[in-house]
């Protein structure tokens, strides 16, 4: 089996951060549209995968110009074969599932209590992971998720109700997006040839098509309407957030997917709690958010258990790299070299003895 090849921690490290900066906006702004229009949120998220599907398309068309040189990466859409395509059908489908009940999730409960269903993310890809790798996780890896997780179940303790609805839409995104973060990894993995915006392209085509009848069965077509025709509804809040959310849509879809490819789906999602903790920092700042002492608790919990998870990685890879040291016995490790020498030497009479042969026949 081919090994993968290692990536360099500047580059691990800019993904993550690239990651990190998309995911923080989405949310944000999504959660500032599902606040002023909780009644549209299929519509919305058709609108933000339309906008990331136009907007590959429109620098495909580009790529074609001279433009191209301009552009950090190449946005060609190759057509899919049929075979790829039925390959990438349970990957589409998965993330398709758990995109809906996220934005359920989220449309019901602020983005505190958002961030404690999602909490169990971390539990659901180790088993996930370990499942389709057949690979038992180190201990680190298992304390390291159980500190992050208690994390979130503190910020569970310091919420006044539970909405029960809103925690189960929390529980079965958490259960599909963590077998959809391993998906992508075997995905990128065994389709080699197919590129991650050609990825990305298909899946919110796919996803924005599966969306459809959504927006019908649940009555979306007729706020809509109603929206329109009353003059009390302001909509720059929609079209503006839905203008940001499309094209950071389209950069959070192609972070994903890189953030999965150069580590692995478990630092994928110890990546998505790192930005939580900063999530709640902007919280404070931006929004007035209540910092009380469980909060504070969440914060070092989680930050404990990202550092920790970080560093023990980081020292078995240190491990990995480290030269072998030398051994005592000298004169084993000098075998390989004489026996090397005593090769030479009978190669060396073998030609002298040809030579007296060929010498002797003439």
């Amino acid at each position: 089996m081919q090994l993968e090849p290692e990536h360099s921690q500047m580059k691990v490290a800019a993904v993550v951060c690239f990651y990190i900066v998309a995911a923080l906006v989405m949310v944000f702004v999504n959660k500032a549209v599902l606040n002023r229009t909780p009644d549209l949120p299929f519509t919305f998220l058709f609108i933000q995968l339309a906008i990331a599907v136009v907007l590959i398309r429109a620098l495909a068309v580009l790529g074609r110009t001279p433009i191209r040189r301009l552009l950090p990466i190449s946005f060609e859409v190759p057509a899919l074969d049929r075979n790829t395509a039925l390959k990438m059908l349970p990957f589409f489908l998965v993330g398709f599932i758990g995109l809906v009940f996220n934005t359920l999730c989220l449309a019901n409960v602020d983005a505190s209590f958002f961030q404690i269903a999602r909490g169990l993310l971390l539990p659901f890809t180790i088993l996930m992971s370990s499942l389709f790798t057949r690979v038992v996780p180190r201990l680190s890896v298992i304390i390291s998720a159980l500190i992050v997780t208690s994390g979130f179940f503190c910020r569970l303790a310091n919420a006044d109700s539970t909405p029960l609805l809103a925690l189960l839409y929390g529980l079965i995104s958490c259960i599909v997006l963590s077998l959809h973060a391993v998906l992508s990894k075997v995905v990128t993995s065994s389709l080699t040839h197919v590129s991650v915006v050609a990825l990305c392209y298909w899946g919110n085509l796919g996803m924005s098509i599966f969306l459809i009848p959504f927006v019908f069965f649940n009555g979306e077509l007729v706020v809509l309407q109603r929206r329109w025709a009353s003059p009390e509804d302001e909509w720059t809040t929609f079209v503006v957030g839905s203008a940001i959310t499309g094209i950071f849509g389209f950069l959070l879809g192609i972070a994903n997917v890189l953030s999965i490819k150069v580590t692995s789906p478990i630092s994928h999602m110890f990546s998505a709690a790192a930005k939580s903790v900063i999530q709640m920092l902007l919280g404070v700042i931006f929004f007035g958010d209540i910092v009380t002492g469980l909060r504070v608790g969440a914060i070092t919990l989680i930050t404990g258990g990202t550092m920790f998870y970080t560093w023990s990685q980081g020292h078995m890879s240190q491990q990995k790299i480290a030269p072998k040291p030398l051994d005592v016995n000298l004169e084993e490790q000098s075998t390989p070299f004489l026996a090397q020498e005593e090769r030479e030497e009978q190669n060396e009479k073998s030609e002298d003895v040809e030579g007296w042969k060929e010498s002797t026949a003439a």
